[in-house]
């Protein structure tokens, strides 16, 4: 392996954090340090000794500091090779010194973005210099260490520590490839804020979770993003691939409630929800929707857990429960099942796009944010619904709208009955939500029924009349919704139109 003693190396960088551990190295092994600006005073007070950049180039930092380190010094020292005679010449003609060594920290662009701060301080913090640099650095691997970010600082120590202040090609191969990644990831994040106009997809996500399994325990995955900025793991095991899926759905469906509200969820679709006035009637109320179904399940409520509520959940085997805060004494009986995975929820704005691999490419959409009120009603009906079969309405619909299609919710005001779920016909959705219900001991004829998608034809208006059920909110759109409101009319029943439909595949 091609070693390289490190005897001169660049600094610059926006953090000077963690940064001690390796200065002291550097100085222990006699390297030759050149820097700029506030990291040359920084490492100076850590008893550096430090020729500054614009000592080298002969020309100061310019336009409050844009231009420090653009120049053939600077990186002539780094990109010049050092078995090419003509390269070697060329440095000596030009008193260029050779760079063994480069490390930076670039400007916080993200961090800057998501301060919420205006365009022109997010604008100053794209990087220029740094970014050059850790190219430069990167592409000249052969010779060049190249350290692009302080979380490689620790790992950057123990190496020149195991190799008494040298690096192996191996090594600085290694290094290049993160370096590349750091700075494909800054750019992709530069172009996705100033970008309005391009349809390009591009996404970078660096931070990786391998997770046991993918959806079958054949399948190889993992999760890419910062999943402790939503949560905070209380208890239990790592969270697997499916149950990512699950609470995904879970999460969603629970931002569409301000009341205290329960709902259990079982491969993405609710097999249970309520609303009451406490927390604890609002997770009975759920679970008596489907018991069975509940088994094994994820469960997402919108107040604290207290004492009471975790009584009644620890009766249950679920897999996963989130909540907003937990009570002590709650946590700690909750805390009795060791693989009973306990998530407390962050107040953390989700995106705004959603996007997955399909085929041999990527399909991207916005997320649906789209929740019905009663404003959005429009009872085309001779028969108005009455007020209490707006609130269940409403209720149903938001269910419907977290339910993969096709699918029918029967609901009251404050309660999910049931659901027919991921049919390939709205009549058998319909079916399997009232033979649902009334197995688990309900009378239908109390419920509305909501359905994500147009009735193409009379025949559900129809099945649900024989069940007793008189009002319904679809979106409309059909050349035949003439047909089903004619059957709601000769039957009393009360049909409103949203205009807005809620497929879920």
């Amino acid at each position: 392996m091609q070693s390289v003693k490190i005897k001169s190396a660049l600094i610059s960088v926006y953090y000077k954090d963690r940064l001690e551990p390796l200065v002291e190295l550097l100085k222990q092994h006699n390297v030759t340090i050149y820097s700029t600006g506030g990291t040359q005073a920084f490492l100076e007070e850590q008893g550096a000794e430090v020729v500054a950049v614009e000592d080298l180039t002969s020309y100061p930092s310019i336009f409050g500091g844009r231009v420090k380190t653009l120049h053939p010094k600077v990186f002539g020292g780094i990109l010049h090779r050092r078995d090419n005679t003509s390269d070697l010449s060329e440095r000596e003609q030009y008193e260029i010194p050779a760079i063994d060594l480069v490390i930076v920290d670039l400007y916080p662009f993200e961090e800057t973005v998501a301060s919420g701060a205006s365009e022109a301080d997010v604008i100053e913090k794209i990087d220029i210099g740094g970014i050059s640099l850790i190219r430069a650095a990167a592409k000249n691997f052969k010779d060049v260490l190249i350290v692009s970010s302080r979380e490689q600082y620790d790992e950057v120590v123990e190496l020149l520590q195991a190799k008494d202040g040298s690096t192996d090609l191996e090594d600085r191969k290694r290094f290049a490839a993160k370096a590349f990644d750091v700075s494909s990831h800054y750019d992709t994040h530069i172009f996705n804020y100033l970008n309005s106009e391009e349809q390009v997809f591009k996404q970078s996500v660096r931070e990786a979770t391998p997770l046991r399994y993918g959806e079958n325990p054949h399948q190889q995955g993992t999760f890419y993003g910062k999943l402790e900025d939503l949560f905070e793991q209380l208890n239990g095991k790592q969270l697997s691939y499916n149950n990512l899926v699950d609470v995904d759905a879970a999460v969603m469906l629970g931002a569409e409630f301000e009341e205290p509200a329960v709902a259990i969820l079982k491969h993405t679709n609710a097999c249970g929800c309520a609303t009451a006035d406490t927390i604890k009637e609002a997770y009975l109320l759920a679970l008596s929707s489907d018991p069975v179904s509940a088994f094994g399940g994820v469960i997402i409520a919108n107040r604290t857990i207290d004492l009471g509520t975790a009584e009644e959940l620890n009766k249950l085997f679920f897999e996963v429960l989130i909540a907003p805060e937990y009570d002590a004494e709650a946590l700690e009986l909750l805390r009795s099942k060791k693989n009973r995975i306990l998530l407390k929820q962050k107040p953390v704005e989700l995106p705004k796009k959603l996007f997955k691999t399909l085929l041999n490419g990527v399909i991207e959409q916005d997320k649906d944010l789209k929740t019905e009120t009663e404003a959005d009603f429009t009872t085309v009906t001779k028969r108005e619904p009455t007020a209490e079969e707006k609130k269940a309405l409403v209720f149903a619909a938001k269910v419907c709208k977290h339910t993969k299609s096709n699918t029918i919710v029967l609901a009251t005001d404050k309660m999910m009955f049931s659901s027919g779920v991921g049919q390939t016909s709205r009549v058998d959705a319909l079916r399997q939500s009232i033979e649902k219900a009334k197995s688990f001991g309900f009378d239908v004829s109390q419920t509305v029924m909501a359905s994500d998608a147009f009735f193409p034809f009379p025949d559900c208006v129809e099945i649900a009349d024989q069940a007793g059920i008189k009002a319904v909110v679809q979106p409309g759109g059909s050349i035949k919704d003439k047909d089903s409101i004619e059957y709601c009319d000769a039957h009393n029943m009360a049909m409103v139109m949203t205009g807005i439909r809620h497929f879920k595949h």
